[in-house]
């Protein structure tokens, strides 16, 4: 019996949801069929990271598993690239700004009134 091979893929931490979970975000281009025109699209998987190193912004790859939870049926292969934007403590409200920072690497502003 053949084992398949696991699909492995790279994308950014946007969110550190709890200990061992993180959210990690994919974009890929498509190309509309009628209009030629390139979308980007973005998808968004829990990932378990049993040692519990990653910060947001790091680049990391992750492969598909077993189920692991409800929604968690990926796991860390490893840290590609590490940004760190969280303090060391790996709390990432801890100085107030976490929501501001998973936006800022998502690419979203905020509307300023």
């Amino acid at each position: 019996m053949e084992h398949e091979i696991n699909k492995i893929v790279s994308g950014i931490v946007v969110k550190k949801n709890s200990l061992k979970t993180i959210t990690v975000e994919l974009q890929k281009l498509v190309k509309h069929p009628r209009y030629g025109k390139y979308i980007r699209k973005t998808s968004s998987y829990k990932v378990h990271d049993e040692k519990n190193c990653v910060q947001l912004g790091d680049k990391v790859q992750i492969t598909e598993c077993r189920p692991l939870s409800k929604t968690k049926r990926w796991r860390l292969v490893e840290i590609v690239s590490a940004k760190g934007g969280s303090p060391p403590d790996g709390r990432a409200g801890a100085s107030g700004t976490g929501l501001q920072e998973e936006d800022r690497i998502r690419g979203k502003t905020a509307d300023k009134k």
